[in-house]
């Protein structure tokens, strides 16, 4: 069985920093994909960021390049997003997600297991 779960949000001042993992068990480390979504209260779900497992290929949404990094543990099973120089237009609640592909997607319609989230809240 498929089990992802975040950990790491919480609550920051503006232009501090997070770093969230994604622990994920139950499924083969062979072709997979896993990506960063957020939602914000009223916004529809949105692709922050992912890694392929298989290459290590990288996309990040336009709105936080430079800003956070997304890099795994293949020895632990766990993807990490580091996030810096936060901004009050980053709280959302943040959900990684697993697509059976060696390609990333920004879209969530590609991911079939999902975590729990996790609450990032940024005051200004």
């Amino acid at each position: 069985q498929v089990q992802l779960v975040e950990s790491g949000g919480g609550l920051v001042q503006s232009g501090s920093s997070l770093r969230l993992s994604c622990a994920a068990s139950g499924f083969s480390s062979g072709s997979s994909a896993i990506g960063w979504f957020r939602q914000a209260p009223g916004k529809e779900r949105e692709g922050v960021s992912c890694i392929s497992r298989t290459f290590g290929t990288r996309y990040y949404l336009d709105s936080v390049k430079g800003r956070f990094t997304i890099f795994r543990d293949n020895a632990k099973n766990t993807v990490y997003l580091q996030m810096n120089s936060l901004k009050p237009e980053d709280t959302a609640i943040y959900y990684c997600a697993l697509r059976p592909s060696i390609s990333c997607s920004s879209d969530n319609r590609d991911y079939n297991h999902w975590g729990q989230g996790t609450q990032v809240t940024v005051s200004s």
